[in-house]
């Protein structure tokens, strides 16, 4: 899903120092200004740039005086960038909640509130730091071709006894993300063993059968549709989406017991250099149900509450203090040892 082309000239701003750190970076596109600049917004991000380009361009057009700088990593290296590296960018966006809260729970995130931000639900956002913008669910991403002739299960239950009934068909050919280094993964896994009962019986079912650890939604979905997976389970629906619509062959299943829906947030690190510009970005975010043709280019779905009440198995998971428990490093130790037992079978 990565995208190895940048969209505008580099050479000076791959010498700026906030990329010459111990963090990885997985892409990085300048977005110069359509008019004289006046400054220039640095964004660091987990979302794909296929996905956000349309908003960046989109913000240009409102201001058209910003460029924009944006860095793509994952959701753990965007953590260590501005807790531990204490890098200089603008604004954080993660698909990470958890630790979007922890970073701003250990003061690493400036408070901002206006017109916009107030808005929102309560539920969308956390100490004025921390501004949830989009709703996403996780999804089962299948091949089509691998499930002819069986029955496409609507529970996690379903496709436990699918799973269990057809081993041949799915041995080596399942994917999920490897929670150990995905930030969103293991926000998924945590909520799901929370939520439901069969999320253990589902995990060691599928260790049983060789599930291929990934650290992104993107390379599972391209692993599906070429036919390296039969099925990749817990993928976050906005890509999905976005793929199925541009590759034959995949189908996305929203589950019928329940489905976990991931907030997407942006905060304002403390050491931004430029958070006036990043207050405007929040401003912009947040208000991204007022502009239903940028959502739709995008493949983000912006919050609505209404769309959350009409369909009743979404569970969005709601920012606040409670996603701080599975951070407790022995709590986060002990999830991870129960992981690697069911999905390794070590």
């Amino acid at each position: 899903m990565r995208i190895a082309c940048l969209l505008a000239v580099l050479g000076a701003a791959f010498a700026a120092p906030h990329v010459a750190a111990a963090f990885e970076v997985e892409n990085r596109a300048m977005f110069a200004a359509p008019q004289p600049a006046q400054s220039t917004l640095s964004i660091l991000s987990t979302t794909d740039l296929e996905a956000f380009a349309p908003v960046i361009e989109a913000f240009q057009a409102e201001h058209p005086n910003v460029s924009v700088d944006y860095t793509i990593a994952n959701t753990a290296q965007v953590m260590q960038a501005i807790t531990q590296e204490r890098q200089q960018f603008d604004l954080a966006i993660s698909s990470a909640m958890d630790l979007q809260t922890k970073l701003a729970n250990d003061g690493f995130a400036q408070r901002y509130s206006s017109p916009a931000t107030a808005a929102q639900p309560d539920w969308a956002k956390w100490g004025d730091a921390v501004f949830a913008f989009t709703q996403e669910p996780a999804t089962l991403v299948i091949s089509e071709a691998a499930f002819e002739g069986l029955e496409v299960p609507r529970t996690r239950d379903e496709l436990i006894t699918l799973l269990r009934s057809h081993p041949e068909r799915f041995k080596d050919k399942i994917g999920t993300y490897d929670v150990r280094i995905s930030g969103l993964g293991y926000l998924f896994a945590t909520q799901e063993s929370r939520a439901s009962e069969s999320y253990w019986r589902l995990t060691e079912i599928m260790g049983q059968l060789g599930t291929r650890l990934y650290c992104c939604s993107g390379q599972m979905i391209d692993d599906v549709a070429n036919g390296k997976l039969a099925m990749a389970y817990n993928v976050l629906g906005s890509y999905a989406a976005t793929s199925a619509l541009s590759e034959s062959g995949i189908r996305v299943v929203e589950f019928d017991d329940y489905v976990s829906v991931m907030l997407r947030t942006a905060a304002i690190p403390s050491a931004a250099q430029n958070p006036e510009r990043a207050a405007e970005f929040i401003d912009f975010l947040v208000t991204l149900d007022g502009r239903p043709e940028l959502a739709a280019t995008s493949g983000l779905r912006p919050i609505n509450e209404a769309a959350l009440a009409e369909n009743t198995a979404w569970r969005p998971v709601r920012l606040g203090p409670g996603l701080l428990v599975f951070l407790d490093h022995l709590k986060r130790e002990s999830f991870l040892r129960n992981w690697v037992g069911s999905i390794l079978q070590e």
